[in-house]
């Protein structure tokens, strides 16, 4: 067999090899999308479910009650009396939210950005942060996980920073839709953010919307994950200054000593550990 034709068959060969290769590339690829695609739409079935349960929630008069909340419900803030509680093992649940109460005593509230796909429920797990990473509002295995707040976070008391995480899904789920507050027209549109807990109903004004990162142990520059409960005047104000100064555009809301903030906070891919944080207030 004469070189040339040794050569042609070797290249044929590698020809063949990389046909295989990029065929079961291109096979695995499209797997991992359909399964990856498949997963988000259960998950979003599973919400659609949940948000059915807010809407078609109908209590008794005798099981449902709005007497006696102030001895039980935030005792530093205002009640409002036409608002119906239930008694849950212990816990006052508004009416509207005792079925998914019910379902899972690690929910929280409900939170909703208009004209975005955040509507979901947010859940706090005491005994393990990241529990909800990677599972859904029933506790199974799932790749969209379900928003859940931070461990040092108290609805109730309430904190002056609830933070909560959500993955960002390349699908457009979960918290993906809170970079699109990087763009000041989108921002301009949406300045609101609605977050009902468990114990009231909440509408917030955005403050801040910026790119971060969360940086190592010995780092001391600003860490917006560490910020929940504010020891004076001086470091609330330093939050709220740290936060806007790292947004890209101007927003003139602002907070200020007494308010109460609510932080969402996602992946973002600018960076190693990269994140994108929206920031607002409590107005109401």
């Amino acid at each position: 067999m004469s070189v040339k034709l040794t050569k042609r068959r070797r290249k044929q060969l590698i020809n063949r090899f990389l046909l295989v290769l990029f065929a079961c590339v291109f096979v695995f690829s499209a797997t991992y999308l359909a399964i990856y695609y498949y997963n988000s739409y259960k998950s979003e079935r599973k919400v659609d479910e949940l948000k059915g349960l807010i809407d078609d929630t109908e209590l008794s008069d005798d099981e449902s009650h709005n007497t006696d909340v102030h001895e039980n419900v935030s005792s530093g803030d205002e009640i409002d009396n036409s608002v119906n509680y239930v008694d849950i093992d212990g816990a006052l649940v508004q009416e509207k939210f005792v079925e998914l109460y019910r379902k899972n005593h690690d929910f929280i509230g409900w939170i909703t950005i208009e004209d975005t796909e955040i509507d979901y429920p947010v859940v706090l797990s005491m005994y393990d942060e990241e529990y909800y990473l990677h599972r859904d509002f029933d506790k199974n295995y799932s790749l969209a996980g379900t928003l859940f707040a931070d461990t040092d976070c108290d609805i109730r008391k309430p904190s002056d920073n609830i933070m909560i995480y959500g993955h960002h899904m390349q699908s457009g789920k979960m918290f993906q839709n809170l970079t699109k507050y990087e763009k000041e027209s989108f921002y301009n549109d949406h300045k609101f953010i609605t977050f009902d807990t468990i114990e009231k109903d909440g509408t917030y004004e955005v403050i801040a919307a910026f790119k971060t990162k969360v940086y190592d142990e010995d780092y001391s520059g600003f860490k917006y994950y560490k910020f929940f409960d504010a020891a004076n005047e001086k470091e609330f104000n330093e939050y709220v200054t740290n936060c806007k100064s790292l947004c890209e555009y101007d927003i003139p809301a602002t907070a200020t000593y007494g308010d109460e903030l609510l932080t969402l906070s996602t992946c973002n891919y600018h960076t190693t550990n990269g994140r994108f944080v929206v920031v607002a207030k409590k107005i109401k």
